[in-house]
């Protein structure tokens, strides 16, 4: 490196950044993954398989649940479409991740403390810890429903038994980060397998889930289904996703050559693809297992978790549909444990150079979200979990900008990335699709502010 904040892409020196890279986020997992320089592209692309995967988590948290299980419920299968258009929507804003942890050294949280003003780190940093609890937030509720569905904990008690994940990542650390892989890989075969089973015990009508999944004018001119509609596109991109994603692409030892880091990405990316359809195929199994059991009974109002579970057995007449999906959500709060775990990491060291023990960081971010979740599912129970499932979902939103902002400006800036700066479309397409996703989670706020259903 020069001074200046010049840094080598392999495409000769780049200007932009405001300083020097410091020592890489999650610098204990940094580049242990090996990537193979010869054989077949399937042997290399096999080197990259993993990260991708646990982005995917974070598109398959409770809220995603509540919107498609509401969607399902009272539209049938007609919002398909609109889960394939935030997936999409995914899908290129995760891809503007791997390029820019990948050509820059840098992840998210690093590349804002280096690219933008020194007074906004702070400011930023604080923000993004906001959200990452907020986001455990999500996950502390949804595990403890999961709980209580699949053993009859009590709300309360599930809560705090969440606490005790913190031993679960902390095992997993030390084992390496391509346990951690198949950690999540594991659990989301298990997710998989549970709603493939209530898919087939449903036995949806195929043709009309494939019209589900084409455009309808109906969305815009039925103003429920248009609610229903911007609910699932707007809590499409968690904040902290971004940041996760762009640290931990780096975890692969990646060549310096301009021709290795761009082999990197395409395979990379073809990863976080084909993880975010495998994300669209259990949000789309919500929908349909909905619509199939629910909506075609007349059912049409339902989206509490707990409400769903108790009716599968009576409608689909199988007792192990109840515990199926009681086992999928578990396993989702259990993944979504380790990848807040990981992103907040990644915020902390990132924005501002702080590094505390890992079991001390998770501990201290398990409580804050604990303690709230605690208090109100003692005081009002499952109502009130359910109530603070969306506000989380509102403070994700309010953060939403200040990571997305960054991220198109930054991957679109050829002095910082060089030949690797993304092309003109995709920054088009990119900058097109932060402004709706903000827009709608503005909407989510204003909506919330006022009360709307």
């Amino acid at each position: 490196m020069a001074d200046g904040g010049t840094i080598a892409t392999g495409a000769g020196k780049t200007e932009g950044w405001r300083r020097e890279r410091a020592e890489p986020a999650l610098a204990e997992v940094f580049a242990t993954v090996g990537v193979r320089r010869g054989g077949s592209r399937w042997r290399r692309f096999l080197s990259f398989l993993g990260p991708g995967y646990l982005v995917a988590v974070g598109y398959m948290d409770p809220g995603n649940w509540a919107t498609s299980l509401a969607g399902g419920s009272k539209f049938g299968y007609a919002l398909l479409t609109v889960a394939l258009l935030s997936n999409l929507m995914a899908i290129l804003l995760q891809a503007l991740c791997i390029r820019l942890g990948i050509a820059s050294g840098r992840d998210l949280a690093q590349a804002c403390r280096d690219g933008l003003p020194g007074w906004t780190a702070i400011p930023l940093w604080l923000i993004a810890e906001v959200a990452i609890a907020a986001t455990d937030l999500a996950e502390v509720i949804g595990t403890a429903i999961g709980l209580k569905l699949l053993f009859g904990l009590p709300l309360e008690i599930g809560v705090v038994v969440t606490a005790l994940d913190v031993f679960l990542v902390l095992a997993l650390q030390k084992l390496g980060f391509r346990w951690i892989e198949a950690f999540i890989v594991a659990l989301l075969g298990v997710i998989a397998a549970s709603f493939t089973i209530q898919i087939v015990l449903a036995d949806p009508d195929w043709g009309a889930v494939l019209a589900g999944f084409l455009p309808t004018t109906r969305i815009v001119t039925d103003g429920d289904m248009l609610y229903l509609a911007l609910g699932i596109l707007g809590a499409t991109v968690m904040p902290h996703n971004l940041y996760l994603h762009s640290a931990i692409v780096q975890t692969r030892k990646i060549g310096a050559s301009l021709e290795e880091k761009r082999d990197a990405i395409r395979l990379a990316t073809i990863d976080s693809t084909v993880a975010l359809c495998f994300a669209l195929t259990i949000n789309a199994s919500i929908l349909i297992l909905a619509a199939a059991t629910f909506y075609k009974t007349g059912r049409h109002d339902v989206s509490d978790l707990g409400e769903a579970h108790g009716l599968l057995m009576p409608l689909l007449g199988a007792s192990i549909a109840p515990s199926l999906f009681a086992i999928a959500l578990v396993a989702c709060g259990l993944n979504s444990t380790v990848t807040a775990t990981l992103a907040g990491q990644a915020v902390m060291e990132g924005f501002v150079h702080l590094k505390v023990e890992p079991w001390v960081r998770r501990l201290v971010t398990r409580l804050v979200a604990i303690v709230p979740a605690a208090a109100v599912t003692i005081w009002y129970g499952e109502s009130g979990a359910a109530g603070l499932l969306i506000f989380s979902q509102v403070v994700l939103s309010l953060q939403l900008p200040f990571a997305i902002v960054p991220l198109v400006a930054f991957t679109a800036d050829r002095r910082k990335l060089g030949a690797l700066a993304a092309p003109l479309w995709m920054t088009l397409l990119s900058a097109l699709v932060a402004a709706v996703i903000i827009v709608l989670n503005a909407k989510l706020i204003v909506d919330f502010i006022n009360g709307t259903p």
